[in-house]
Formats: C-alpha cells, sequence, structure tokens
C-alpha cells in the first residue's frame, strides 16, 4: 500500500460514492479544499485509490489549543476495510501534522465509525447532534504531542 499526499480532485469520486451517494456530486466538493493550509491523503493499492481523508486548518470554539486541524470526508472502499489503509492515512497526516506543529486534531465523526475513531486515539466530546441530511455525528478529538 502506497499513501500520499493527493490533490481534492483525485479524492472527489471516493468521497462521493462512500460518503454522500445520495446527494448532487457537488456536495462532496467543500469550499475549503483549496486552501493554502488543506491538504489531502489518499492510500493507493494495486486497485487505485482505496482510502482518503482531508485534514483543514480550523479551530473548534470548544478546545483551547493554539494550531488545530480538522479530519473531514475519511472515507474507505467498502471491500478494503479492516485492513489497515484508513489509519496509514491517519498515520501519515499526524506526521505531517506534527511537522506543521499542530496540537489537536478534531472531527465531526459519524456515530456510526465513533468506535473506529476510538481506535485511533480519538476521544468523544460533548453531546450527539444531527448533521442533515447525514445524520448522528459527534464530535471526536486527539491531542498530537
Amino acid at each position: 500500500m502506497k499513501v500520499q499526499r493527493v490533490k481534492a480532485e483525485q479524492i472527489y469520486n471516493l468521497r462521493h460514492k462512500i460518503l454522500r451517494p445520495h446527494q448532487p456530486f457537488e456536495a462532496c466538493q467543500y469550499n475549503t479544499d483549496h486552501d493554502d493550509d488543506a491538504f489531502h491523503i489518499g492510500a493507493f493499492n494495486d486497485k487505485g485509490l482505496i482510502s482518503v481523508a482531508s485534514f483543514y486548518l480550523e479551530s473548534h470554539p470548544e478546545f483551547q489549543s493554539s494550531n488545530q486541524y480538522r479530519l473531514r470526508a475519511m472515507a474507505t472502499v467498502e471491500e478494503f476495510r479492516g485492513m489497515g489503509a484508513g489509519r496509514e492515512v491517519v498515520n501519515f497526516a499526524e506526521k505531517n501534522l506534527k511537522n506543521l506543529k499542530a496540537d489537536l486534531l478534531w472531527c465531526k465523526g459519524r456515530t456510526s465509525v465513533q468506535k473506529y475513531y476510538e481506535k485511533l486515539g480519538f476521544k468523544p466530546f460533548g453531546d450527539v447532534f444531527d448533521y442533515p441530511p447525514i445524520g448522528p455525528h459527534v464530535i471526536m478529538y486527539k491531542e498530537l504531542n
């Protein structure tokens, strides 16, 4: 498996297919995708791109750390889940974030994958909330040392 930075345009198809299949394709293109501080990570195998995630310099108002990044749109092709691709994407990103002196990574995670984020070292914060039209989410965070 190869993990590397990728362009936003490379991840839109996978993002749409896994995360927002019942929404217009444009729903998977975020206005922050091309921000100077944003970056995107992809994991590839011999079949192509199998896992993606995006990272944005964005502070959550409830956290006091000074250099926070937000994880968004993490997705892995279903047939490759449980094989470590997502973990490798996050590990690769965390190395990048440490080089950027980031001290906290957070996300709005679907409650259906909360346990997965916990396995990656994230902790839940606050109450479950609805994120229309996707459904129940919880804030997850991880301190980066």
